[in-house]
């Protein structure tokens, strides 16, 4: 059985992503890792090359700069990057720039692809999510942050990524898959204001099209404030340790209120229920578990 992991990076320095801490806390798992690197305002083809490992293959490409709407170019350069892992592998394991996996979860992802390597029905893997939010201390525990998603897919090339490559499908239809006891935790909304607005800047173009919505978008004074959530928790449990020192560079402060849940009376109904049964009824699947 081979693993190949696979990515793809723009801008990483500038944009603040931990795509270094991404990469690394995956290789333990995975024979080789595919790093498509896009073209770059800053230096990160070598952030890429200073993890300094054999398993790491990095190939070039340009973003379609003519795909604006709805994060569309992320599947594009995704299915690229898939494209260029080993024919060989039975296993291909997708990690996003802002997605890292605790080392805890080694054990049971390598079971997981034993366990169905062979089963044709199964063409992917479900992993479970913490998303944190702010600081390394909360994370999102509303319906507005997805609870799974396929990180782990088949080496088939009928696959593809899906809309803004958050999962992935056959033509339209959900790939069939099986949990494993394993979780991605998302620090994409871990960042200073500052560095959240200037993310949010450079990354407009591919996602809104319109001219004068992108304009307005660009224009607005308050863009963006973490005091804008519906409903957080305190994290009580160990990051990886490959975010240790990043976490310990850490340059801001932030305290934010766990009581406050700003939800609509369906919302705040469904959280309630999902607190209390430990399910989320009626949430979006792009999937199918078997």
């Amino acid at each position: 059985m081979m693993i190949s992991g696979f990515t793809i990076i723009r801008n990483a320095v500038k944009n603040d992503y931990p795509i270094v801490e991404a990469i690394t806390s995956i290789l333990p798992v995975v024979d080789e890792m595919v790093v498509l690197v896009g073209a770059s305002d800053d230096a990160t083809e070598e952030l890429i090359r200073s993890i300094a490992s054999p398993k790491i293959k990095i190939h070039h490409s340009v973003w379609n700069t003519q795909l604006q709407t709805g994060g569309v170019v992320l599947a594009e350069e995704t299915n690229k990057a898939f494209a260029l892992i080993d024919p060989a592998s039975t296993w291909a394991f997708y990690i996003q720039a802002d997605e890292v996996v605790h080392e805890k979860y080694h054990v049971a992802i390598l079971e997981g692809c034993r366990t169905y390597k062979d089963d044709e029905r199964v063409q992917g893997l479900l992993f479970e999510y913490l998303h944190f939010y702010g600081t390394y201390r909360y994370v999102g525990d509303s319906r507005r942050w997805y609870s799974h998603e396929v990180r782990i897919i088949k080496n088939d090339k009928r696959i593809s990524a899906y809309r803004d490559a958050q999962g992935f499908r056959i033509g339209d239809k959900r790939l069939n898959v099986k949990r494993i006891d394993a979780w991605v935790y998302h620090y994409g909304w871990v960042k200073s204001q500052e560095k959240m607005i200037a993310k949010m800047k450079d990354v407009s173009n591919y996602w809104i099209a319109d001219k004068e919505e992108w304009e307005r978008f660009m224009a607005q004074e308050n863009m963006f404030s973490f005091e804008d959530y519906d409903s957080i928790r305190r994290f009580t449990g160990t990051h990886p340790k490959v975010m240790q020192h990043r976490i310990q560079q850490q340059d801001y402060d932030l305290q934010l209120d766990v009581n406050k849940k700003k939800l609509k009376l369906k919302h705040r109904i469904m959280y309630f229920i999902e607190k209390l049964t430990g399910k989320r009824f009626f949430e979006f699947k792009n999937y199918r578990v078997i």
